[in-house]
């Protein structure tokens, strides 16, 4: 229920049950799945493309006993739904999920899709969650190499990633079938002709926005520094942030910066509401802890903005990100986060921003690395193969 699964994963589900019949097993917040309106809202969304939705309830403490619970659950719930409704395929997202795809490939023979969405394992120990070395750490890399080496097709987000993992030993002669397909954004929905942009207004200040998480991987006091940048060039510019659960943080974050609450408007919005909110900005920005683990990661937010026609300010060492926001002139990557590189990047951003055409120029960049509909295509083909 939550934007990024609305964005991630019922996108493309929406596309392929056209041609596919889908079973849908998810993981639910205990306070998504209080919010009545809303799941009423998604149950209809969900059965009017017949696809079948069985929301489980997400468990998170205590951590590893809560996973195991939900793993159990999810095998059996699994292993139900495999015999009903005569299951060929098992496509898991991410690792967690992969452990119960795996069991189910195991005990009925079906094909496995291992739509790995990143380096999970040492995300969590370049997150600090996890210390290198740990029984967590080694068991989730035990179990990564399960699925590499019994995945029937492994779906990576970058390049960069598959280029590193056709260098594992263990996969030297037993080499999986690979297939990128970066995060793709509903560019129908993220489309400024889809939404009336009042930033077109030359008395509204200019707002930078902020999409999504603010912890672990997110570096947020550095966006908070360039704001503050941004600030002294432009005394009566706006911080727009969007975001689900953090709140407080960023409360005690804007404090401690001396930002003046009313320099910046926060709120929660479903995933129709962040594509109206990204419309009304003048620039997005993000900055992402660059790390071994994130050469696989590939920002959703990053076609998102740019589908909107918003350049973007971001960082150097994650995924493509830099090479595409530099070479298409989309957007700036910092190379580091001194505060001459923040500045001279505030500076650049601004004279981007107001580069006659530049709002066309991101939305084509968008449909060219971002469509959804090249998604949906590369991933029934991936159905169609293994079917």
């Amino acid at each position: 229920m939550e934007p990024l699964g609305q964005s991630q994963v019922w996108q493309y589900l929406s596309g392929l049950s056209a041609n596919h019949q889908i079973v849908l097993l998810s993981y639910e917040k205990a306070d998504d799945w209080a919010n009545e309106q809303e799941k009423s809202r998604i149950k209809e969304i969900v059965s009017s493309k017949g696809v079948i939705w069985i929301p489980l309830r997400y468990h998170k403490k205590p951590s590893a006993i809560a996973t195991a619970f939900d793993i159990f659950l999810g095998i059996l719930v699994g292993s139900y739904l495999t015999l009903k409704h005569r299951v060929k395929i098992v496509h898991a997202r991410s690792y967690v999920p992969s452990v119960i795809a795996l069991a189910l490939k195991k005990l009925f023979g079906l094909k496995f899709v291992f739509d790995m969405r990143g380096f999970w394992a040492d995300e969590r120990v370049d997150g600090g969650l996890w210390p290198k070395g740990s029984r967590l750490y080694r068991t989730a890399k035990w179990f990564e190499r399960r699925f590499l080496l019994s995945a029937d097709r492994v779906v990576s987000l970058t390049q960069a990633a598959v280029d590193e993992m056709q260098n594992f030993p263990y996969l030297q002669g037993r080499m999986p079938i690979f297939e990128v397909i970066t995060t793709c954004a509903d560019l129908d929905l993220f489309n400024p002709d889809a939404h009336e942009r009042s930033s077109q207004n030359d008395d509204k200040p200019f707002t930078l926005g902020y999409v999504g998480s603010v912890g672990v991987w997110y570096l947020f006091d550095e966006t908070l520094q360039c704001f503050k940048i941004l600030q002294k060039v432009i005394p009566d510019a706006r911080l727009h942030i969007l975001n689900r659960g953090g709140h407080a943080y960023i409360h005690e974050r804007l404090n401690y910066h001396q930002i003046d609450p009313e320099a910046v408007r926060l709120e929660v919005t479903d995933h129709a509401g962040v594509a109206r909110a990204m419309c009304q900005m003048d620039a997005g920005i993000f900055f992402i802890k660059p790390a071994y683990s994130k050469t696989a990661s590939a920002p959703t937010k990053l076609g998102e903005f740019l589908g909107c026609g918003i350049p973007c300010l971001g960082n150097v060492g994650v995924g493509d990100m830099a090479t595409i926001l530099e070479s298409e002139r989309v957007g700036l990557a910092l190379g580091d986060f001194s505060e001459v590189a923040m500045r001279d990047a505030i500076v650049r951003l601004l004279q981007l921003v107001r580069e006659p055409g530049i709002q066309q120029r991101c939305r084509q960049v968008a449909l060219r690395y971002f469509s959804l509909e090249q998604g949906v295509k590369a991933y029934d083909q991936i159905y169609q193969e293994l079917g």
